[in-house]
């Protein structure tokens, strides 16, 4: 690892510029920035499910996630760099398809709930989904790699899942969507 924060402030960044992994420095609201800062917050927001009760597989998935996600954001934040590998979108297909495998089918649209840490989970998904938004001009503009929309874009099938999975812990239930309600 390289240099270590002995001080947290550095007052480098008051002209709204920030620095990247390799020194060079960019403004604050660059595409790039933006991009690894909800990748940052993505990973937040998977660690506020991983503080509620889960099931133990689920939490060990979301921990691995939680180490891939500081990788995609580094290889984000560091022009060049490669720290994100078809193994990671070959690990979480097997994963997903593991907790799919006995969840019923879907026949209606899912509503964010069930429980707070399902909840949570969706709130994790819909950042997944704006991250990827966000990398998807950097990957067109060939400032980041391919595989880190792939990656988003699998992350976020799988916590989906996860959040049914999750929903239905200890007897709960997701909640369906009633398009008769609003009528």
């Amino acid at each position: 690892m390289g240099n270590r924060l002995s001080k947290i402030y550095t007052r480098t960044g008051d002209d709204g510029t920030t620095g990247l992994g390799d020194g060079s420095r960019t403004d604050k609201d660059s595409a790039r920035v933006e991009a690894f800062g909800t990748v940052d917050e993505l990973n937040s927001a998977v660690g506020l499910v991983l503080a509620c009760p889960i099931p133990k597989n689920v939490a060990e998935v979301l921990t691995d996630i939680q180490h891939d996600l500081f990788d995609l954001g580094g290889e984000l934040c560091m022009p060049g760099m490669e720290l994100v590998h078809d193994r990671y979108i070959d690990r979480l297909e097997q994963q997903l398809d593991a907790m799919n495998a006995d969840l019923p089918m879907l026949k209606d649209f899912i509503l964010p709930g069930g429980s707070l840490a399902a909840a949570h989970c969706h709130l994790a998904r819909t950042i997944c989904r704006r991250a990827e938004r966000l990398v998807v001009p950097l990957v067109r503009e060939q400032q980041a790699r391919a595989i880190t929309a792939r990656y988003l874009n699998r992350l976020s099938d799988l916590l989906f899942v996860a959040a049914r999975v999750i929903a239905r812990t200890d007897g709960g239930s997701e909640v369906l969507w009633d398009h008769q309600r609003s009528r």
